[in-house]
């Protein structure tokens, strides 16, 4: 089943003095991309402001975008929920028409890395976004720097309060897996 587009640009819009495309990415947006990604790790906070210049350079289109919002994401360490700003800029180049055919052994370089390509009468903007939005995420969200995560023994959120195991008592997670592998 083929994704249904909602952000998409007919390419004869886009002409050489370029076009602005203001995008207010809401609910709906976001439960779409979760329906498409169901693994996907964060969930909307506030509405994501995107705004969008498209203009054709050379035959192909430049795109330069800016985005701004908030998602909520879990804590890699303590496992709560917090809002995860999400603000970046980016320029990229969309070649009209399919990839090149490329030489099995072809190191790419960094200018080729920014490079998207259009194929068809229209560009995705969807795509586009979800990808920038992921490369503004960090890979593991911490809801502080300073966060202490969960006590390996009783599971305590330590930022909220002390754990009362005994450090010393009992082994820890890593002693049964390390007691399981000398079985082996």
């Amino acid at each position: 089943m083929k994704k249904q587009q909602i952000l998409a640009v007919p390419l004869e819009r886009i002409t050489w003095e370029g076009l602005d495309i203001p995008v207010l990415l809401e609910a709906e947006w976001f439960a779409r991309w979760q329906q498409d990604e169901p693994s996907l790790e964060f969930s909307l906070q506030t509405p994501v402001r995107a705004t969008l210049h498209l203009e054709r350079h050379d035959g192909n289109i430049l795109l330069q975008g800016q985005i701004q919002g908030e998602v909520a994401c879990t804590c890699s360490r303590c496992l709560d929920t917090f809002a995860q700003p999400v603000a970046t800029t980016f320029e990229m180049l969309i070649k009209v028409g399919g990839p090149p055919k490329l030489e099995p052994e072809l190191e790419l370089n960094a200018d080729d890395l920014d490079e998207e390509y259009c194929s068809g009468d229209q560009l995705d903007l969807d795509a586009l976004l979800r990808e920038q939005i992921l490369l503004a995420l960090p890979l593991k969200p911490l809801c502080r720097e300073s966060c202490l995560g969960l006590c390996r023994r009783c599971g305590a959120n330590l930022n909220q309060e002390a754990c009362t195991c005994q450090q010393s008592e009992g082994p820890t997670t890593m002693a049964a897996l390390a007691k399981w592998k000398k079985r082996e």
